[in-house]
């Protein structure tokens, strides 16, 4: 092939992308009066995705395992003019979702909008993780959103309409140390999102893969922490609170519904996912160098084990502290704390 040829080929590549980007676009969804479920609704950015969307005239639906949580979030939404569906469901157990659906239908009508949000992360070296830990996270970050998108996608696909948003997270993009688990089933979430909009796009549905980077969600306490748990809290939380690095739910959330709405394929969320994401896109053998790097500063196993604790009780000097309190604030807004501290 002649440098003649290269170029047109490279040309009509371009243009093709550009018309399928294009032709994938459309007019701005609006969330009013739409029947809108947030999974693991009831906290963090779940919940703060959930105040947007009542502001915004949508039929929240939230659903999460804990009873007493879902009634502080409906609580929480009825202030900002929504009167929110908050269901128990375990999101791992098929029929259960199967069941969650059925009754979301019956009382507000088909979902129009899934918003993909549970999930789980676990904190500490690879020796300190079991085999348990890692069907764990898949279980939740990655198949319970299977399990949804298989629930709502008969109605969706009747409808010849519908949304589906998948929170993935710059974990799923660049693989972090001490939270493989987390990572691979992120990297799952990712892969299955891109492909179901590329296979859902004929039939009117839209998929929007969501790469998130640090959030000040609030998140850290209710974590999960193991061998040295309390260096491993404190270098995650303090992490969690730069203001330079971090974006706060908030504006997260905003980002989210925004992209959804215009029909966009991907948003990456935040600085940090930002640069992660291109450095690794452009260098990806110096982006797993510098990870390799920056691993050697983690706390080695020790103490616990694989033993785990909650953020919340893995405490220290080090974090809850003045380098930690935009991510207390956070917890304290996003029903993050256990009742107990709350």
């Amino acid at each position: 092939m002649n440098r003649g040829e290269s170029t047109a080929l490279l040309l009509a590549a371009v243009g093709a992308g550009v018309w399928l980007l294009a032709r994938s676009k459309r007019s701005r969804y609006d969330y009013a009066g739409k029947v809108v479920l947030v999974t693991g609704g009831s906290r963090g950015l779940g919940l703060v995705m959930s105040r947007q969307l009542s502001q915004q005239g949508a039929r929240v639906v939230i659903c999460a395992r804990d009873e007493a949580e879902l009634q502080t979030a409906r609580q929480d939404l009825a202030t900002h003019g929504s009167e929110p569906l908050a269901l128990l469901c375990e999101l791992t157990d098929p029929a259960d979702v199967e069941r969650m659906v059925r009754e979301i239908e019956a009382q507000r009508g088909p979902v129009d909008v899934l918003i993909n949000n549970a999930g789980t992360i676990g904190v500490g070296p690879l020796e300190s993780m079991t085999l348990d830990d890692f069907h764990k996270a898949m279980n939740i970050n990655f198949f319970a959103a299977v399990h949804t998108v298989y629930a709502v996608l008969p109605s969706m696909r009747r409808r010849k309409t519908g949304r589906i948003v998948n929170i993935s997270s710059i974990g799923g993009r660049v693989s972090i140390p001490h939270l493989l688990p987390y990572s691979a089933s992120k990297f799952a979430v990712a892969g299955f999102s891109e492909g179901l909009r590329a296979e859902l796009a004929p039939l009117g549905i839209s998929v929007t893969t969501v790469i998130p980077g640090l959030m000040r969600t609030g998140s850290p306490p209710q974590a999960e922490f193991k061998s040295q748990h309390e260096k491993e809290y404190a270098w995650f939380a303090i992490s969690d609170s730069l203001p330079l690095l971090t974006i706060s739910a908030e504006a997260a959330a905003r980002d989210i519904l925004s992209a959804s709405a215009r029909g966009d394929g991907q948003v990456v969320v935040g600085l940090s996912a930002k640069v992660g994401v291109l450095l690794h896109g452009l260098f990806p053998e110096l982006t797993m160098n510098l990870v390799a790097l920056a691993n050697e500063f983690l706390p080695a196993l020790g103490g616990i084990g694989t033993g785990t604790a909650k953020g919340y009780q893995s405490q220290s000097s080090w974090a809850p502290s003045w380098l930690t309190q935009l991510t207390e604030q956070a917890a304290r807004r996003n029903n993050e704390l256990p009742e107990a501290t709350s």
